[in-house]
């Protein structure tokens, strides 16, 4: 499906440029629900929050939800008690601008940290946002939230839920200050999906686990971390209820669609060349397998080596060894792109063909420490010049 052609059952979005960002590009993004909606959301794991998603947090406790503006160019954060007020004076105003109730949308922001927002520019820009939302803009609204992203990222699925066809599109933006447990990243979803607040929250919980949750680009977390998911009941049919076959289709289509845009965020990773599917299994248990997994994709070292298509299996040993991880060196196999370049303890004499293997745009690296079932898979990149000459600058 093309993105221009993505709609969603009682849904409208909307993207615009207000003059936030000095390109003259769009900044401003609208998503809303005809008729009252539940939401459920997930934010960062950051001691340090910006104003909306402290907002969002207490608004997502409610259940309740019509919808969200999102601006980017400006993150709207660490701008202190003025931050605050700008934050609820943008969503008054939006939610006046609309017609809705006090407490019917929530915000999102992205962009620099320690700016004021232009609210004044956001006000006057308001009508207009709302005359554009329609219920094919989608892609408008994903071009609106991007900041150093080098492209939008749209998703669309639809799924049988029982007998009712369900539909769930969402956009994300993000490229760089990402790493499990969230990252710089704004992603909203909708769903013409029967589903409440609580069954929608569990829905998305086990999602995010499998999607946002296991990519790194950069190994830091942002101060505005938000995925948002709203469900409106529009496709009808019977209310989807945690624990049945209905809610583990739901579960498996929002993981979908969430999944393919949590891809996205990695291959458009600030500066990256190669997307990397990165894989610990043999482990004791899941839990170990995750903790190397996630100090490997956190690895400059071994990130460098992605980029350089360096079979350099050292570094991934010294990284994993750093770990708590619990196994014998001796047993350890490592695969590089396919190519087994350490098995028992030693090197296999096979660097020619792992770094002919490493030279694609995607690469696999599987460590199977050989002491138990554990796995953990998660996607991330390698690192190379542009990423320093992106944030080197992002201010100036």
């Amino acid at each position: 499906m093309r993105s221009k052609d993505i709609q969603v059952n009682g849904f409208l979005a909307s993207g615009i440029a207000c003059g936030i960002k000095k390109t003259g590009k769009k900044d401003l993004a609208l998503i809303v629900s005809e008729t009252p909606a539940y939401v459920a959301g997930v934010f960062t794991k950051s001691t340090v929050k910006a104003s909306t998603v402290v907002v969002d947090m207490k608004r997502e406790r409610s259940g309740r939800s019509r919808g969200v503006v999102v601006n980017s160019g400006n993150a709207n954060a660490c701008t202190g008690e003025r931050g605050m007020a700008d934050t609820l004076r943008v969503i008054a105003a939006t939610e006046k601008a609309l017609a809705f109730n006090e407490g019917d949308l929530m915000m999102s922001s992205t962009g620099v940290i320690g700016v004021p927002l232009a609210v004044g520019k956001i006000e006057e820009a308001l009508p207009r946002l709302a005359w554009n939302l329609k219920s094919n803009g989608w892609r408008d609204a994903s071009q609106a939230i991007m900041t150093t992203d080098a492209f939008h990222k749209i998703t669309c699925v639809k799924k049988n839920v029982g007998r009712t066809q369900v539909t769930i599109a969402a956009i994300a933006k993000g490229a760089g200050m990402i790493c499990p447990n969230m990252a710089t990243m704004l992603c909203f979803a909708a769903t013409d999906a029967n589903i409440k607040a609580k069954a929608l929250k569990a829905a998305l919980k086990e999602a995010v686990g499998k999607s946002f949750n296991r990519i790194s680009v950069d190994n830091d977390t942002s101060t505005n971390d938000t995925v948002l998911v709203f469900a409106n009941g529009a496709a009808k049919g019977p209310e989807i209820k945690t624990g049945t076959a209905a809610f583990k289709s739901f579960t498996a289509a929002l993981s979908e669609a969430l999944l393919r845009l949590a891809h996205l965020i990695v291959r458009d990773g600030e500066g990256a060349t190669r997307f990397v599917e990165l894989t610990v299994k043999g482990a004791s248990n899941d839990k170990q397998a995750e903790t190397a997994a996630r100090r490997l994709a956190g690895s400059l070292l071994v990130k460098t080596a992605l980029f350089g298509g360096d079979p350099n299996w050292g570094r991934i040993m010294a990284a994993i060894g750093t770990t708590n991880v619990k196994f014998d060196q001796s047993d350890v196999d490592i695969l590089l792109g396919g190519v087994k370049v350490f098995s028992k303890g030693v090197d296999t004499g096979e660097e020619k063909r792992a770094a002919k293997a490493m030279k694609r745009n995607e690469v696999s690296v599987v460590v199977d420490l050989k002491r138990g079932k554990g796995a953990f898979t998660l996607w991330t990149t390698d690192l190379n010049y542009d990423y320093v000459r992106i944030n080197s600058s992002y201010r100036t």
